[in-house]
């Protein structure tokens, strides 16, 4: 099966290119797609002289609508997505990402940073499901009804994946970490977006337990 990697990017400049080049060591990728999400740094011309085939969206719409635009240009039945602001990524954390899907043991795999630094270990710890680091077959992803979706994307994920009884497995991702918010936006323009980011996750579970309500208010 032919793999694509997908990577939702909005300002990436500074670590996109590392990214791309250690995917591009990895043998069992095919295809690198980066989609620049409305970004307004050099993310774009950064990542096509990587070697990667580039989607600029015109606008900012968030890393959900980010990642299905690139599922569906993708290629590969296997897709591996992958966040833009990665450190320490290295090709093995790549293949143990793959490999469970490729060889038939896992629908998804759910990659968890360990060893890196503790704030980030701390947080996949409390919740590996905000993880951004994953593989399953593009065709269960398009699937999954998340074709509107910002920050909340892999909250989505992760509950369509226990509703339908998919396989999943839990990745651990030793020495690796990422940029955080406040890191590359300065602290009070970090802090907003993580607040936004929250905001997504938070109207993601009102909107489920709503459903919930409703459905078990018309089946009594």
């Amino acid at each position: 099966m032919k793999v694509t990697a997908v990577i939702p990017a909005y300002n990436e400049a500074a670590t996109i290119g590392s990214v791309i080049e250690v995917l591009r060591r990895v043998p069992l990728v095919d295809e690198i797609i980066v989609v620049s999400d409305g970004s307004e740094d050099a993310t774009a011309e950064v990542a096509r002289k990587q070697g990667a085939r580039v989607i600029e969206l015109a606008e900012n719409c968030g890393k959900g609508v980010a990642m299905v635009r690139g599922a569906r240009e993708a290629r590969g039945e296997v897709l591996i997505f992958l966040d833009a602001d990665l450190e320490g990524l290295t090709p093995e954390h790549v293949e143990n990402l793959l490999n469970p899907v490729l060889q038939g043991e896992a629908e998804m795999t759910i990659g968890v940073f360990a060893r890196g630094r503790c704030l980030t270990d701390w947080a996949q710890v409390i919740a590996p499901h905000l993880s951004g680091q994953r593989a399953m077959p593009r065709a269960l992803f398009l699937g999954a009804g998340i074709e509107d979706s910002r920050f909340e994307v892999e909250v989505m994920l992760s509950t369509v994946a226990r509703r339908r009884g998919w396989r999943v497995k839990k990745v651990p991702l030793f020495n690796m970490t990422h940029v955080m918010k406040e890191e590359k936006r300065g602290f009070a323009r970090g802090i907003i977006a993580r607040m936004g980011m929250y905001k997504d996750i938070a109207w993601f579970f009102w909107r489920a337990g709503l459903k919930r309500h409703r459905y078990s208010r018309t089946s009594l």
